[in-house]
């Protein structure tokens, strides 16, 4: 199966230089947040396949306008082709903003999934907008990881761990891809493409 990811910037290959059949090789589409819903719903309009998004930080404007055709997973399990994915959107709380949370509040999101994750028996892609504590973080507080999510590496082992938040451009020390203990960390700034096995 294979994914495009997204993140904080909109690729004008996809929209503004868009020409059909430019997506048909996508089987799912996943956007970590901090792109325009106009943006989203575009490309839904011009795909056959699931578009799913988490919340970023930038996102408060979803709640007026939230992409059209597209599926919000934020603090859910969303289970595609057998391929089981946690979406939990938002990042480390720097200013007011509904899509801002504390370390302990993305804890308790984290904490409410687990009877789902139970059931799932774990699961393959974890959604976010930012990233895990240390894992491709910042050290400015408002591009700090969350504990959370290196708990759930740490305990589920999921193949991919797919984020955005901290754009590529910030420095040159950043990379696109890293692994935390057999997973694949991917940051999805503007976009790339993943392959990840069918499991049904």
């Amino acid at each position: 199966m294979k994914i495009l990811v997204l993140a904080d910037k909109e690729c004008k290959a996809l929209w503004d230089y868009y020409e059909p059949g430019k997506l048909d090789e996508y089987d799912l589409i996943l956007s970590c947040g901090d792109l325009s819903p106009h943006y989203l719903s575009f490309l839904a309009t011009f795909t056959k396949v699931p578009v799913l998004y988490v919340h970023g930080n930038h996102d408060d404007c979803y709640v007026k306008t939230p992409p059209e055709g597209c599926e919000c997973i934020d603090g859910q399990i969303y289970e595609y082709r057998g391929v089981r994915i946690v979406g939990l959107g938002g990042s480390l709380r720097y200013k007011p903003g509904i899509n801002q949370y504390t370390q302990e509040e993305m804890l308790a999101r984290a904490n409410r999934l687990r009877f789902k994750l139970w059931r799932k028996k774990g699961f393959d892609i974890l959604l976010t907008h930012a990233p895990a504590q240390a894992l491709g973080d910042a050290e400015d507080h408002a591009h700090q990881g969350f504990q959370a999510f290196r708990m759930l590496l740490e305990k589920y082992r999921p193949a991919f761990f797919i984020h955005g938040h901290v754009h590529l451009n910030y420095s040159h020390k950043l990379t696109r891809e890293q692994n935390f203990l057999g997973t694949r960390i991917i940051n999805a700034y503007e976009r790339y493409v993943i392959e990840v096995p069918d499991r049904e």
